[in-house]
């Protein structure tokens, strides 16, 4: 009698376990396919904790350069922004020899403002790429290379780049015209610099 109820109970519990974990992994597809991954990736989440960090040793920078050409005619420019001064640079050649340069003072008030609008314009939206496939050597020979990057203590910590040339995107997933806008706008008169620069 015993065995009889045992062999009947068994499979009537069994039963109700797997419809248990059926309808527990039923419901959390659902949520998946109905609400989607609301986590962003950490990569992304330690990239914007960099980029909106605001002490010591923190900055941002960007650097442009032109065509491909004669080291005479080649030209290229940096913006470099602190808590506590903002650089901008520049270059002519391919050994940078610069030409023109300006070093103004910061406040963290403004970097904060400025590096917040920087991460609302997505500057590390993107993943960085890694070998060759990040030498930018030779890259867009006839136009416009952009690199956005971190920077720790003068070092790079991280870099995205573009290019005006259509065959090569780089890493950068956001616009590489709001982001320069939005830098040199932190040096008064820079417009007038790169413009004459052709760039």
């Amino acid at each position: 009698m015993a065995n009889y109820r045992t062999s009947r109970i068994l499979p009537t519990i069994l039963t109700i376990v797997i419809i248990i974990v059926a309808i527990a992994g039923l419901v959390g597809l659902a949520r998946l396919i109905f609400t989607g991954s609301t986590s962003k990736p950490p990569t992304t989440d330690n990239s914007q904790r960099k980029l909106l960090d605001s002490s010591e040793g923190r900055a941002v920078s960007m650097t442009v350069r032109g065509p491909i050409v004669a080291d005479e005619d080649f030209r290229s420019y940096s913006v470099t922004i602190s808590p506590t001064s903002r650089q901008f640079q520049a270059y002519t050649g391919y050994l940078d020899v610069i030409t023109d340069q300006e070093t103004l003072p910061n406040n963290t008030a403004a970097y904060e403002q400025f590096v917040h609008a920087l991460n609302k314009a997505n500057m590390v939206a993107g993943t960085p790429l890694e070998g060759e496939k990040n030498n930018i050597l030779g890259v867009c020979a006839s136009g416009k290379v952009y690199e956005f990057s971190l920077l720790n203590a003068g070092d790079i910590e991280e870099m995205l780049w573009t290019s005006t040339c259509s065959g090569s995107k780089g890493s950068l997933k956001a616009s590489a015209a709001q982001l320069s806008e939005l830098f040199l706008d932190q040096i008064p008169e820079s417009a007038d610099i790169t413009a004459s620069l052709n760039l």
